[in-house]
């Protein structure tokens, strides 16, 4: 039997992803083995939480696809990067998540997920030359903030192993960070929901609130992870609320 998306998600999914496509990210097969599974995956998953306007469904798309990523979720994520790709992310953008999660989710995982971007991006005619190079030019440096957290990470941690001080900052926040086909409120997006997503809650306090500053609202926020519940599972979510928490009510004072 044909899958079908609910009235109210045809009717609120309006950033460019169809439903068909994200349809496909339910196999038939799950009817034929757990049908109250297909129903809270095609109710409840697809046809509420995708459709809920907090958060836009390019946007629940990224997150999607960091948790997925994080998660070594290879078999689902070519459905994925198709509703990320009709849902208004570019392909460049898609190319930099993935290099951008390879530090912050493992080298495996990273390259797991490329392999399973590669037929995507053949099937649709998207090649190399559309892509960013390995060298771009570099968004500014905010060189106050910068000089902060290094002095911070140096204080903490230079006499345990300056190896990670030095590239986390030639790395990350002097490189990667400042590489410009990626916005950097969708960077710190991506960067909070793979730490949900692995259940590194105890990192999402800088990065939530980076994300913040960078534009991220605490509806937003929310709607993240409200949204991570499905795809990271209810004990992860419930491990980072706390964390949310204090970073709300820090910002509201």
């Amino acid at each position: 039997m044909k899958r079908r998306l609910t009235t109210a998600a045809l009717a609120l999914i309006a950033s460019g992803a169809t439903a068909q496509t994200l349809g496909d990210t339910l196999p038939d097969e799950v009817g034929r083995v757990a049908p109250a599974l297909h129903a809270y995956a095609q109710d409840d998953l697809l046809g509420t939480v995708w459709a809920d306007p907090a958060l836009g469904t390019r946007d629940r798309a990224l997150v999607t696809f960091a948790a997925l990523v994080t998660r070594q979720d290879s078999a689902d994520l070519p459905a994925i990067i198709a509703v990320a790709l009709d849902a208004g992310v570019t392909p460049a953008e898609l190319s930099e998540t993935v290099t951008h999660l390879a530090f912050y989710t493992g080298w495996g995982n990273a390259l797991s997920a490329a392999r399973a971007m590669a037929p995507v991006f053949a099937a649709r005619g998207i090649t190399a030359d559309s892509l960013p190079p390995a060298d771009p030019t570099l968004l500014p440096l905010d060189q106050e903030a910068e000089a902060a957290r290094e002095d911070l990470v140096r204080g903490l941690y230079g006499d345990v192993s300056m190896g990670v001080v030095d590239t986390t900052r030639d790395l990350l926040f002097r490189d990667l960070w400042l590489r410009p086909d990626l916005a950097p409120r969708d960077r710190s997006l991506v960067t909070v929901a793979a730490l949900i997503a692995a259940g590194q809650s105890e990192q999402m306090t800088f990065h939530l609130n980076r994300a913040m500053d960078n534009g991220l609202t605490r509806a937003e926020a929310g709607a993240m992870l409200s949204h991570l519940a499905f795809y990271a599972g209810w004990p992860r979510v419930f491990s980072a609320l706390p964390v949310a928490k204090e970073v709300f009510e820090a910002r509201a004072d």
